[in-house]
């Protein structure tokens, strides 16, 4: 059963500013962190029109969706880890939420480290951030992860950088904001998982066929349409996607 997790940070820890869902701003955060530049963030304009989705590059190898937080975050979750989902154990790499606001930087952290990302020459440079915190991480139970992520000073003084870049007022880190942030990432043996930084593990939400992505008509049922459902209405619903750049 998937639970919520603590999301108050350990003593000492970063807390990393919200950063907009600004494909811009992203790529350029991810490319300094040592992202590739055969890769960038793309904007989702829409989830439900495939013309709109059409304009993407595929495959796409990670989806972010920014969403409100429900009214009792903890009470929903649970309820839905009881419904559906399956928290895995060690072949998905975990961290507990230790980071504030959400943890959107490990969020962003784990889409950046994803399937096809991780091969040489195609995702990450050697020897970059996002590469030794890879490297680094895999050994490491989940708690240990946490405090790597806290430890790592390149990863916030990147963040914050970005943040202060935005389009629009960057909040303090110290505010408590209503956006949640969710990547959906689909794995090497077509797992689709959901990374939550409230939940204890990524959930396993289905297999997806070789020629399926995180766009395609399954995954968007499985994962970011199940929140616009839920959202009652709310348009503060965004969507940006990690796929091969148009540069």
């Amino acid at each position: 059963m998937s639970t919520i997790t603590n999301p108050d940070p350990s003593p000492g820890a970063p807390a990393f500013i919200p950063l907009e869902a600004n494909p811009e701003l992203m790529t350029s955060l991810l490319r300094k962190l040592g992202l590739s530049s055969a890769l960038q963030v793309h904007d989702v304009y829409s989830i439900t029109e495939p013309e709109l989705l059409a304009f993407i590059p595929r495959p796409a190898l990670a989806l972010l969706l920014v969403f409100p937080r429900e009214r009792d975050v903890r009470v929903v979750a649970a309820r839905r880890g009881r419904r559906r989902g399956r928290v895995q154990g060690p072949r998905r790499q975990r961290a507990r939420d230790m980071v504030e606001a959400d943890d959107p930087e490990r969020v962003r952290a784990h889409g950046a480290t994803s399937r096809r990302i991780k091969r040489p020459g195609e995702g990450l440079h050697r020897d970059t951030p996002l590469s030794t915190l890879l490297a680094q991480s895999i050994p490491l139970p989940p708690a240990e992860r946490s405090a790597l992520l806290e430890k790592t000073p390149a990863l916030a003084s990147a963040h914050h950088e970005a943040a202060s870049q935005g389009q629009t007022v960057a909040p303090d880190a110290q505010d408590d904001v209503d956006l949640h942030y969710v990547c959906f990432v689909k794995n090497d043996d077509g797992t689709l998982w959901e990374l939550d930084g409230r939940r204890k593990g990524p959930i396993a939400r289905g297999k997806l066929d070789a020629d399926e992505d995180v766009l395609s008509d399954k995954a968007l049922l499985w994962g970011p349409l199940k929140f616009l459902e839920r959202g009652g209405g709310d348009m503060r619903f965004s969507c940006v996607a990690l796929a091969g750049s148009l540069d």
